[in-house]
């Protein structure tokens, strides 16, 4: 049966729960999501959210450090915008139960991040995203206006005869059935691409959806090279990725190398950590690096992290007492669907929140804390931006689908040997010849796939190993054409930063690059 409201969510993130419960106000909702609800980058989510409340903190110094985090290519009235839009976010979540930390009754916990000047991230333990997911989520779920369907994955948009986006295709997981979910307004809420790279602290879902989808409907996307790596994942080979928050460094603890020696400035930004823990573990031939806390008062890192201190523990690590294994890993994607200040993408009724889009707010590289905090704001906005324009007709155009069936097994040797690809090639620190290498073979990988595609019945795996294949060919094909280093960009060819010829957005259009 197909779907049929006055707004289409496509993620249960954040940015699209928070856009539902504006939207709702306004009309019915259709929240639809690949795998159970709560299954999102958010839920991962550890540090909190950065938000200039305290007296001594001010718009302008959270506004400085952004621009400062991204390296020349952050929209600073977009930042100046979203920056003073933040408390009010944080208090419109605290208005619907989110349990953030005290300091006492009323006055809420804020704690210090790197690249931040003052303490001003609101958090919930070391599990915000879990919070304020769950807060969200029942927020959501008792509103009689909102519909949600879990395990329905888009496959692509649709388009009406005025170019317009009229909702989505999407495969009913439940069933294996493609139906149409239509909407005279669509939000992009679909998060992250870290599995692109075989290294990333990102849960399987976040595989770039929703840009890939925008791509193929001919929307702009923008600076798909700045791939946040964040330095702190738990080295734990075998294990699940599990994140080390920035929090902890926050906190006080110190980045050492094997022989407990600092080697860096642990408060520096994400890209400068990132290349100084790769650049330890080379000269050293090391596995990993290590985050130690042992100089901190027990009792306080127990209290603060009681979630990164029990899992450490279940696998024989007292954080108390021990350092931490960690190494860098892919985190965040601070390119996307191109947006206006208001969530808009190129083409009308399709708006795009959250890690999907590239809004300007981020730059080259994210400060900590700050990807909650663009989600709710763009959210919020494009709720209030968007009309119910029904015109123009649907098309009635099937989707294409073969009756051919992949294996699994397959299906899985390809995506691991994209992921190797992209983490060997697009990793931490790049070169003209590893980029080269790159936009080759992601173009043959890619195209293959489509071809595959072509000729199968829609399969889950396959619909998202599409979309993780356009999503590195667009990377690949953006890093190679930046030729300078900036914020998470690093090519060795090229190590200094050109404002000259390249302080300017990545931007490509379906079948054309350009800047």
């Amino acid at each position: 049966m197909d779907i049929e409201a006055d707004y289409l969510i496509i993620g249960s993130g954040i940015a699209g729960l928070f856009f539902a419960l504006k939207a709702a106000r306004r009309g019915s909702v259709a929240v639809v999501t690949k795998r159970e609800r709560r299954e999102s980058n958010t839920q991962y989510a550890q540090g909190g959210i950065a938000a200039a409340m305290d007296v001594a903190d001010s718009f302008e110094s959270h506004v400085r450090d952004t621009l400062s985090a991204g390296d020349g290519l952050c929209d600073r009235a977009v930042v100046e915008a979203v920056v003073a839009e933040g408390p009010e976010v944080v208090r419109e979540l605290v208005a619907i139960d989110t349990r953030f930390n005290e300091e006492a009754p009323g006055i809420l916990a804020l704690g210090r991040e790197g690249g931040h000047e003052y303490p001003r991230v609101v958090h919930a333990d070391d599990m915000t995203g879990r919070e304020v997911a769950r807060a969200l989520i029942r927020a959501v779920e008792a509103l009689p206006q909102v519909a949600l369907y879990d395990h329905h994955l888009a496959i692509d948009l649709i388009a009406d005869d005025q170019n317009r986006c009229r909702g989505a295709w999407v495969l009913d997981a439940h069933n294996g059935q493609r139906i149409k979910a239509l909407a005279p307004v669509t939000l992009l809420a679909t998060g992250g691409c870290g599995q692109v790279f075989l290294h990333t602290t990102n849960p399987q879902v976040a595989s770039g959806d929703g840009v890939a989808m925008a791509w193929r409907a001919g929307a702009r996307v923008g600076n798909m090279e700045f791939t946040q790596f964040h330095p702190t994942m738990l080295y734990d080979p075998g294990g699940p990725s599990f994140l080390i928050s920035e929090a902890l460094r926050g906190f006080g603890a110190e980045l050492v190398n094997d022989r407990g020696a600092a080697f860096t400035d642990s408060l520096k930004t994400r890209d400068v950590v990132s290349r100084a823990i790769v650049a330890e573990m080379q000269e050293r031939g090391a596995d990993c690096v290590y985050l130690d806390a042992t100089g901190k008062d027990a009792e306080q890192t127990r209290r603060r992290f009681p979630n990164i201190y029990q899992h450490c523990l279940g696998i024989g690590i007292d954080m108390t007492k021990e350092p931490i294994p960690v190494v860098p890993a892919a985190h965040y994607m601070c390119g996307g669907v191109c947006t206006d200040a208001h969530g808009q993408t190129d083409i009308v009724g399709l708006y795009a929140a959250g890690e999907v889009a590239m809004s300007g707010f981020q730059g080259a590289n994210r400060l900590a804390s700050n990807s909650l905090l663009e989600g709710l704001v763009f959210a919020r906005r494009a709720a209030e931006h968007a009309r119910l324009d029904a015109s123009g007709a649907v098309p009635r155009v099937d989707l294409e689908e073969g009756d051919a069936r992949i294996g699994t097994g397959e299906l899985e040797q390809r995506r691991q040997a994209l992921r190797r690809l992209m983490w060997d090639e697009v990793g931490i620190v790049r070169s003209d010849r590893s980029l080269e290498r790159a936009c080759v073979e992601t173009g043959r990988i890619a195209g293959e796939i489509r071809a595959l595609y072509k000729g199968q019945a829609l399969d889950a795996e396959l619909i998202q190993l599409r979309n993780l294949a356009t999503v590195a060919e667009l990377i690949a094909r953006s890093a190679r054409q930046r030729q300078e280093s900036r914020g998470v960009h690093y090519n060795s060819d090229y190590p200094e930063r050109d404002d000259i010829d390249w302080q300017r957005p990545s931007l490509l259009v379906e079948h054309q690059a350009g800047h």
